[in-house]
């Protein structure tokens, strides 16, 4: 079956938080979390602008139960809001932060690391958790004359829809692929994501309608 969805030189695919963290095995295990490289892999193929998104913290990071002495998946305030606590995941220069092997790297332009700032989370690739400060993809994405974004990746409940609406936020069109995302929906929270990207706007695609 032909591909219904046309990529051009002004598309760009994100390709988010491929980690060896968020496989199974990992520290924040996404189930099924490996089965989206070879997808991700072949859409990259298909795309003149590739970013792949890293979650890389410093340890004792903000968003980590431990620094808390915290259960892990608790809430807590922090200055910027409301936090989830975290698993000790992705820590910079561990193998947990590794991007999976089987990616492949060759076809991107940029990998952007988020999360770095010791005191403020970062699901999304252009905003972090303070709703203010910006990791500068979005003027680079204008720069380039990126018109739409598509995403895939982990997971589909945060990073990816926190991307997505930030995405939307700064004047792209936005495109999740949804069989090449997975979710950790935890109470409901993937349901919760989808409302709100339907909201925005983002629409929910699948990987066949660009590859055929």
């Amino acid at each position: 079956m032909p591909a219904t969805i046309r990529i051009d030189h002004d598309d760009a695919l994100l390709a988010t938080d491929l980690q060896a963290d968020f496989m199974p095995g990992g520290r924040l295990a996404v189930a099924d979390g490996d089965a989206v490289v070879p997808v991700a892999n072949a859409l990259m193929r298909r795309f003149a602008h590739v970013v792949l998104t890293q979650d890389w913290h410093p340890p004792g990071h903000a968003s980590f139960a431990t620094t808390h002495a915290a259960t892990p998946f608790a809430t807590k305030r922090l200055p910027y809001g409301d936090q989830t606590l975290w698993p000790d995941h992705c820590v910079q220069g561990t193998e947990g932060a590794a991007l999976h092997p089987a990616l492949e790297t060759d076809a991107a332009f940029l990998i952007l690391r988020k999360g770095m700032h010791p005191g403020v989370d970062s699901y999304s690739a252009f905003v972090e958790a303070d709703g203010v400060t910006t990791t500068g993809l979005a003027a680079l994405l204008h720069a380039r004359g990126i018109r739409r974004a598509f995403f895939c990746g982990l997971a589909t409940d945060f990073c990816v829809a926190y991307s997505a609406l930030d995405a939307r936020a700064a004047g792209f069109e936005a495109f999740v692929i949804e069989d090449a995302c997975r979710a950790i929906d935890a109470g409901g929270s993937l349901d919760a994501a989808w409302a709100r990207m339907n909201a925005a706007e983002v629409r929910r695609v699948q990987s066949r309608e660009i590859l055929g």
